[in-house]
């Protein structure tokens, strides 16, 4: 069999596996009517059960790129498949049972308490005038108890930290019971313990429930070996696309970040990645 047929037949394969695609996509934000596209062509698949992760520069698109994928935005063109169907053409409550987002933050005026919140999650299952059942309420429960946080249960959102919020908040998708999480930087407000919390848990949810996420972050040493595979985004592109070992690399996070000093090293089946002072 030549190299070409070889080729071909990985890319049917894994068009096959994909549960997550976008081709050319474009976008940019309406404030101006000559608006810079922030997402410029990117290309993605991503496969069943896999744990992903979106890493670049600030402003090189990775939260539009999400907020896309996950139906929020709108792309100017291209085209977006879950499943093997157009985004598009799902309509917004059966998007929400198969796909949850989880955006940097949570905020909220009100003293709902963190239960309350996780509760949420359950409403694309409910019809109109129907409230939470006994199964929704042990739902949510197993889901804060999921990410270590069923001792928030009772507390009022506006009394949690920053960490803890986060953790409510992917409590509230994993509530939703979606084929597909998309995280937009979910552990920058967490300390250490809980950082590395939050990695088992995704990878315990792959595989014992074949979960897939995609997970945007800029912590780059939670990468390796943890996912199955690395994207970087530049300039609203897709640039790099590999497992960690052959994306964290010198020279392409040079080229990804525009910093010629950053430095990656593998020691003890770990990626090490730092900038030079």
């Amino acid at each position: 069999m030549t190299r070409n047929a070889d080729k071909s037949e990985q890319i049917v394969e894994t068009q096959a596996r994909a549960l997550l695609e976008a081709c050319s996509l474009h976008f940019a934000y309406p404030a101006a009517k000559n608006a810079t596209e922030v997402v410029r062509g990117a290309t993605l698949a991503i496969e069943r059960g896999t744990l992903a992760a979106l890493i670049g520069a600030n402003g090189s698109g990775k939260s539009s790129l999400v907020r896309l994928l996950a139906g929020i935005l709108t792309p100017r063109s291209g085209e977006i498949f879950f499943d093997g169907e157009p985004l598009s053409a799902i309509e917004p409550r059966k998007r929400a049972m198969r796909i949850a987002y989880v955006p940097q933050t949570i905020n909220s005026v009100f003293p709902f308490t963190a239960l309350e919140v996780v509760l949420t999650g359950r409403s694309p299952y409910a019809g109109r005038f129907r409230f939470e059942t006994n199964r929704d309420q042990e739902i949510a429960r197993e889901a804060l108890a999921a990410v270590d946080a069923l001792h928030l249960a009772p507390r009022s959102v506006m009394e949690l930290s920053g960490g803890e919020r986060q953790m409510v908040a992917l409590a509230r998708a994993l509530a939703q019971q979606p084929q597909c999480l998309l995280l937009d930087e979910p552990s920058s407000a967490l300390d250490l313990k809980h950082r590395a919390a939050l990695i088992r848990h995704l990878r315990r949810l792959r595989d014992e429930q074949g979960m897939t996420a995609l997970v945007v972050t800029h912590d780059l040493g939670l990468l390796d070996p943890a996912f199955d595979v690395v994207l970087a985004m530049r300039c609203g592109e897709i640039v790099a696309r590999g497992a960690p070992a052959e994306v964290l690399r010198d020279e392409t996070l040079a080229e990804i970040y525009g910093d010629a000093q950053i430095r990656a090293r593998r020691v003890f089946d770990r990626t090490f990645v730092w900038s030079e002072l």
